[in-house]
């Protein structure tokens, strides 16, 4: 428990508290982000606590973000949630304050911070703020403003429990979190939800899918493609499921084209390891869920055949979901 309480001594510190989290977020970024925002606030009245970062317009029922000058780091504690790389840190300016603690359960491959908090058997970002809660709930507060956002986390990041990532552990957590009285429900329905133009795009990706020899499945959203969908890179988030509900894909990847025309990579696996092949495409993440990215589409047939080769030794494994 001693890293615990070694943050909770910093947080007591500091006046002035920045939380950052990744580019592009997610639930769980805004959740841990969020949600620690808000047990600080709750916790200690006094203090000025900042969330910062772009706001992502889909999310904006969910979090709000703040916009502070750079005079506001001075003398400041700066935390980073979920975030395991430096370059992926939303904002910068996170390097500026006195003191950086990086809270994240991504492998920690690059390790950053005065403190450095790494938990990569917790389902999700947003479970370890709730852990930092539990372990020191003697000074802390937990409100409904926090419980929920760390929720949404939660079922963001275990795609509704249904990951591997999904322990014993994390159930518990979930259910404490309702136990505040937040409406999981709703909740649940709105993280579900999706807009019409969203909804086009999915039957776009299922119609044009490929499905390897070795059951590796792929998609190529193109710029033309978003453009017609009227939708942004970070809004393709919740087609990449998708791919992973054919009963036979075993790992799969949406490529989407940037602005410069290459390629991020979004890459799901149900069993084998995929983050080392993330690794050589200038990503990475957890070994069933990755982001890399492809310089071009010149890049694309090599890519996707180191897919299928990992789907081909999943299957000489006689990998199976059950």
């Amino acid at each position: 428990m001693a890293i615990e309480t070694d943050i909770l001594a910093q947080i007591k510190k500091y006046d002035t508290i920045i939380i950052h989290r990744h580019q592009r977020p997610d639930p769980d970024a805004y959740g841990s982000q969020v949600g620690l925002a808000e047990i600080i606030r709750a916790s200690f009245p006094k203090k000025k606590v900042y969330q910062v970062g772009e706001m992502v317009s889909r999310f904006d029922w969910l979090v709000s973000q703040d916009e502070i000058e750079d005079s506001v780091y001075n003398d400041a504690l700066v935390i980073v949630t979920d975030t395991a790389n430096r370059p992926r840190v939303d904002d910068e300016r996170y390097t500026k304050g006195k003191y950086l603690i990086k809270i994240d359960h991504h492998p920690n491959d690059d390790v950053y911070g005065d403190i450095c908090w790494v938990n990569t058997q917790a389902s999700s970002c947003s479970e370890i703020i709730y852990d930092f809660y539990a372990a020191c709930q003697a000074e802390l507060t937990l409100p409904a403003s926090a419980a929920r956002v760390l929720y949404a986390g939660i079922v963001g990041d275990t795609g509704r429990f249904m990951y591997d990532a999904t322990t014993p552990h994390t159930l518990r957590v979930a259910a404490a979190l309702v136990e505040t009285g937040i409406d999981a429900t709703k909740l649940n329905r709105k993280l579900d939800s999706i807009s019409e133009p969203l909804a086009r795009l999915s039957a776009y990706v299922l119609e044009n899918m490929v499905v390897t020899k070795h059951k590796a499945a792929y998609v190529i959203l193109t710029r033309e493609i978003m453009a017609k969908y009227n939708l942004s890179d970070g809004g393709t988030a919740p087609v990449v499921p998708l791919l992973g509900k054919l009963e036979e894909v075993v790992c799969w990847t949406v490529l989407v084209e940037q602005e410069n025309h290459s390629y991020r990579l979004r890459i799901r696996s149900k069993g084998p390891v995929i983050n080392e092949l993330a690794k050589e495409y200038h990503g990475g993440g957890h070994p069933l869920a990755s982001g890399a990215m492809l310089k071009d589409t010149s890049a694309i047939e090599t890519y996707v055949e180191k897919l299928d080769q990992i789907a081909a030794s999943a299957a000489e494994r006689e990998w199976k979901i059950f």
